[in-house]
């Protein structure tokens, strides 16, 4: 069974989903501070967190900075519902989705199996024995490995998925509807900045090619494009 973390004060309500959860194929572990949540998962083994943002002793983003500086454990955020700022600083933050709060719990699982998805190894329709190579960048699907000039970079599930897609497509524009439901399974909806705020985080941790120019730019109302250097498009 798949085992999870999840981290909420109200203890009522996690004694509820915990029960639905299990019957749905999850085992779960509940913690109600965010402090008991940085130290639950980074000595246990669990494939996933649950992390509310209002939380004693330490709130759902402090223990998600304290986690990202050592563990790349998919995280799902749950937000105070209408707070599009709590959701921008999560996904900035690293979390891999969010979810706002109360939830439907079947609408959670949903988004709970989507992000274990994206966390696999098994890549849909790319080979997970085939290295892609773009330029100064490395991407093993086996290993879900990122290497910029044959250093490692740390992305999540999310991103590390949002960048094979951007790669494998590099010097095209692709659109942001299209990563939407191909990497986050579901519709781009009119406020939806997750997309935007997980391509953020890639640039910063790739950061620019050495001339100082951007690896990905935001062709505004198209998309997104991995852009390729001058010399390898001549080249190409």
């Amino acid at each position: 069974m798949t085992a999870l973390l999840l981290a909420d004060d109200d203890i009522e309500w996690c004694e509820l989903l915990t029960e639905y959860l299990s019957t749905e194929g999850f085992t779960v572990d509940a913690v109600h501070d965010g402090d008991a949540a940085v130290q639950q998962i980074l000595t246990g083994d669990y494939e996933l967190m649950i992390l509310d943002v209002m939380m004693p002793k330490m709130n759902g983003f402090e223990a998600l900075r304290e986690v990202r500086k050592q563990h790349q454990t998919p995280v799902l955020m749950l937000t105070a519902r209408g707070d599009d700022v709590d959701r921008i600083v999560g996904l900035e933050m690293g979390a891999d989705d969010y979810l706002p709060k109360p939830c439907n719990p079947r609408e959670l699982v949903a988004r709970i199996r989507a992000v274990l998805r994206r966390s696999s190894t098994q890549v849909k329709g790319v080979s997970v024995e085939t290295p892609l190579k773009v330029v100064d960048i490395e991407l093993q699907p086996a290993s879900r490995k990122i290497l910029c000039n044959n250093v490692t970079v740390n992305l999540t599930g999310t991103e590390f998925n949002v960048l094979r897609e951007l790669l494998s497509r590099a010097g095209e524009v692709v659109s942001k509807k299209e990563l939407t439901e191909v990497v986050l399974e579901r519709k781009l909806t009119q406020y939806d900045r997750s997309m935007d705020m997980h391509v953020s985080n890639i640039r910063k941790k790739l950061g620019a090619y050495p001339d100082g120019e951007s690896r990905i730019k935001t062709v505004r109302g198209a998309g997104y494009i991995y852009i390729l250097p001058t010399s390898e498009k001549q080249s190409g």
